[in-house]
């Protein structure tokens, strides 16, 4: 069998073939990025995604962005609020905000909500964090205030637990455990608090209305997905950068649970957090390994989770050898495919890891391949970047 035997050209026709090819429909369809900042790729999920919205009934975008700014996004879609440069900087985290083509979704998904009864969402799914992690207050503050009483405490209280900001998000605790509050008399009071407010809403989510039930259960459990990882930041153990970006995707996973529930939807993020398999990646010295977002949620749902992985030819100046999977998908005629995931791993077993030139490119793993549903290829990237 040659390649081009499990691979066509990807248009709307090809993404509803693979759709319809798996053993059901996906409540989310993850599409991953193999290198952030491609602007090729960015294109390219716009275009799926509005197939999948105008052929398939997606109705839900969701991306590796903080999910609380994503709620500015969210707003400007549905009623217009914001201009649409302020909603591209207050409404992205990790600089996703400067994309050309996150500009450009953002902007079809309100002129379809304008036009249309059908009202599209946005979605971000990361928490308010990277390796190092915001403030719980807005979370905190903003569960507290959609509560009736008796409440644990007055927002007096919280306020003086949760003291400056900056204590919080000190980017230096990354690396030195020992400037993290995280197990602070202060930190501890708060996940009692977290909790138990928690608790609270689900006692009082008959009296919400849909827009704060759906918001307050957000705020819930992003607060208490910061005061764990806050608690985990002071950790000494030598797994703790594991630890951590394991609590990270678990947020994630739990904001896609939520997702799911709008769904079908698809989710933009890298591969390393879609993927099924265990995750390892390098940080300096150090080897991390976690079970991403994918993986959690592969494990909740089944298969109503699908994935696609994102996977270049070239790479800037970067060519695959031939002997990689990359290098053999390359021979491929057209500039953008669709492969099958399962077809691919039987057929390709004897390729060598590619190692790229650039250091933010993830290649694909060629003993992993049987975990993808279906890959997307682009014959080269070039339009490469970071946020300024």
């Amino acid at each position: 069998m040659t390649i081009r035997n499990m691979a066509r050209k990807l248009d709307g026709a090809a993404i509803s073939a693979f759709l319809h090819s798996l053993p059901a429909r996906p409540l989310l369809l993850g599409l991953g990025e193999a290198r952030h900042f491609v602007g090729e790729l960015g294109e390219l999920r716009n275009e799926i995604f509005r197939h999948l919205v105008e052929h398939e009934g997606y109705r839900s975008f969701a991306i590796e962005s903080d999910c609380l700014m994503g709620l500015v996004v969210d707003d400007h879609i549905a009623t217009g609020v914001g201009d649409l440069d302020d909603v591209m900087t207050r409404g992205f985290s990790h600089g996703f905000g400067a994309s050309p083509a996150n500009r450009e979704l953002v902007r079809w998904m309100r002129a379809h909500n304008e036009a249309r009864d059908d009202k599209l969402r946005f979605f971000g799914i990361d928490g308010p964090l990277e390796y190092w992690a915001a403030s719980p207050r807005e979370a905190l503050t903003a569960l507290h205030g959609l509560l009736d009483g008796p409440l644990p405490c007055t927002r007096e209280t919280l306020d003086a637990l949760l003291g400056p900001d900056e204590r919080w998000s000190d980017e230096a605790t990354v690396m030195d455990p020992s400037r993290s509050i995280g197990q602070s008399a202060d930190a501890q009071r708060l996940r009692v608090i977290a909790d138990d407010l928690v608790a609270l809403l689900d006692t009082q989510l008959p009296q919400l209305g849909a827009r704060d039930r759906e918001r307050a259960q957000l705020y819930g459990r992003t607060a208490v997905g910061l005061l764990r990882y806050h608690h985990a930041m002071a950790d000494t153990g030598a797994a703790r950068i594991s630890r951590l970006s394991g609590l990270r995707d678990a947020m994630m996973a739990a904001n896609l649970r939520a997702v799911a529930a709008h769904g079908p939807a698809l989710v933009f993020a890298h591969n390393l957090h879609l993927q099924r398999h265990r995750s390892r990646m390098a940080l300096g010295d150090q080897q991390i390994q976690m079970w991403g977002a994918g993986a959690i949620t592969a494990a909740r749902l089944g298969d109503r989770y699908a994935f696609l992985a994102s996977a270049f030819g070239a790479v800037g100046d970067d060519v695959p050898p031939p002997d990689t999977v990359e290098g053999i998908l390359a021979t491929l005629p057209w500039d953008e495919s669709l492969i099958d995931g399962h077809r691919l791993a039987r057929e390709v077993t004897t390729t060598a890891p590619r190692i790229c030139q650039d250091f933010a490119y993830v290649p694909l793993d060629p003993a992993q391949l049987d975990m993808i549903d279906g890959v997307v290829f682009l014959s080269q990237a070039l339009e490469l970047g970071w946020p300024a």
